[in-house]
């Protein structure tokens, strides 16, 4: 007796490609090893994903569509707003960790992220802010408001052994950095989207730009 299956589709595709990709990381996303988890022949997905660089397009328009539904409606005045909303993103990001780096890799920005921004300009000009301090602002946050920080450097997490003959071998030219790395690295198994990234600085560099703007605003 034949066996019913449901027929494909582009968010099926997507949904499927996300999961992938949480499951075993962004490195494991492939056409071929797609269709495994869906079980259907690599050839009849490019009816709906024509290429690679269409299907990864696509599970980050899936999970900024994600970031985008999480912070919809946030209560409170501009600061409240955006706060919530920049954390609604990073608890986001935490369940789908590859994204960021997927995100900063892209050679085009995702069509869901023109309109997400466009909400953020909208806070801000509604309280009160011009056009030339909302544009200061958006570039000040950077990635913040899609939930992480985007790192200028990100030393690899190595065993105790080797981290520590590292940084060794780095305090005699970069003093600073090294002592600065040493105080941090306890971080750096943690669970977040960067070596340094915890919750507790995320949160405090959201809350000394929004407090900054404010000053600013008034």
């Amino acid at each position: 007796m034949p066996t019913f299956r449901e027929p494909l589709s582009r968010d099926k595709v997507l949904a499927a490609a996300v999961d992938l990709a949480d499951a075993e990381g962004i490195k494991a996303l492939t056409m071929r090893r797609l269709a495994t988890e869906l079980g259907v022949e690599a050839m009849s997905l490019y009816f709906h994903v024509p290429s690679k660089d269409a299907l990864l397009d696509g599970v980050l328009d899936t999970v900024l569509a994600q970031v985008t539904q999480a912070s919809a409606e946030p209560g409170g005045d501009w600061r409240s707003r955006l706060r919530q909303q920049f954390l609604a993103a990073r608890r986001v990001m935490l369940r789908h960790p590859w994204a960021p780096g997927l995100l900063t890799t892209r050679r085009a920005i995702p069509a869901v992220a023109f309109g997400y921004y466009d909400g953020i300009v909208g806070t801000l000009v509604d309280a009160g802010f011009s056009h030339h301090l909302a544009h200061r602002a958006i570039h000040a946050f950077g990635s913040l408001p899609f939930g992480f920080a985007q790192e200028v450097f990100n030393p690899a997490v190595a065993d105790d052994g080797a981290a520590e003959a590292d940084l060794a071998a780095m305090a005699a030219t970069l003093p600073n950095l090294t002592a600065m790395v040493a105080h941090e690295m306890h971080d750096a198994t943690d669970p977040t989207l960067g070596w340094c990234d915890s919750q507790v600085e995320f949160e405090f560099t959201v809350d000394l730009l929004l407090d900054g703007l404010e000053r600013l605003r008034g």
